[in-house]
C-alpha cells in the first residue's frame, strides 16, 4: 500500500496501532508476571485490560471509516519487545528487571500517545467524527496509563538494593 494521501496515512496508522495494541497484549502479560511490586503489577494488569478495550475501539474505528481491520507491522514496537527479551536473557536482578520493565512500558506509552494523538487529529481533519471520538478516548486512557506507570516507578522501593 502506498501512502499518498491523508486518507492513506490515516489507514496505515490505524493498521499500525492495531498491530501495536495486539503486540502489547502479550507483552503486558509478561511484564505483569515479571514484577513483584504490587503497584507495578496492578498498573500492567489494568493497562492490559484497557488495551483489550483499545483493540475493540480500533475495530469500531475501522468499521466506521470503511476500512478492513488489518495489522501492519510497526518496527518501533518490535524493537521495544526485542530490547526486553534481550535484557531478560541476561538474567538481571529482580530490582533491575522491574525498573527496566517500568521504563519499557513508559516508552511504549509515549509511542502510543504520539500515534493516537496523530490519528485522532487526522480523523478530525478527515471528517471522521465518530472515529475521532473513539481515538481520543484511547489517547486519554494511554495518557492516564503513562501517569500510573510514572507513579509506580517513583514509588518503587529500591532501598533494599542500596548497600
Amino acid at each position: 500500500m502506498s501512502t499518498e494521501s491523508l486518507d492513506d496515512l490515516f489507514e496505515t496508522g490505524l493498521k499500525e496501532m492495531c498491530y501495536t495494541e495486539k503486540q502489547l497484549l502479550d507483552a503486558l502479560s509478561d511484564l505483569e508476571s515479571e514484577v513483584s511490586d504490587e503497584k507495578a503489577q496492578s498498573a500492567f494488569r489494568e493497562h492490559r485490560q484497557e488495551t483489550e478495550g483499545h483493540v475493540e475501539r480500533l475495530e469500531e474505528v475501522f468499521d466506521k471509516v470503511g476500512v478492513s481491520p488489518e495489522e501492519k507491522q510497526l518496527h518501533a514496537i518490535d524493537g521495544l519487545v526485542e530490547d526486553h527479551d534481550e535484557f531478560v536473557q541476561n538474567d538481571p536482578e529482580q530490582e533491575a528487571l522491574e525498573a527496566f520493565d517500568l521504563t519499557a512500558a513508559q516508552k511504549s506509552e509515549h509511542l502510543e500517545i504520539a500515534a493516537y494523538g496523530n490519528l485522532a487529529h487526522l480523523a478530525d481533519q478527515l471528517g471522521h467524527d465518530e472515529a475521532g471520538d473513539l481515538l481520543h478516548q484511547n489517547l486519554e486512557e494511554e495518557e492516564e496509563a503513562l501517569d500510573e506507570l510514572v507513579e509506580a516507578t517513583e514509588q518503587m522501593d529500591v532501598s533494599s538494593t542500596a548497600d
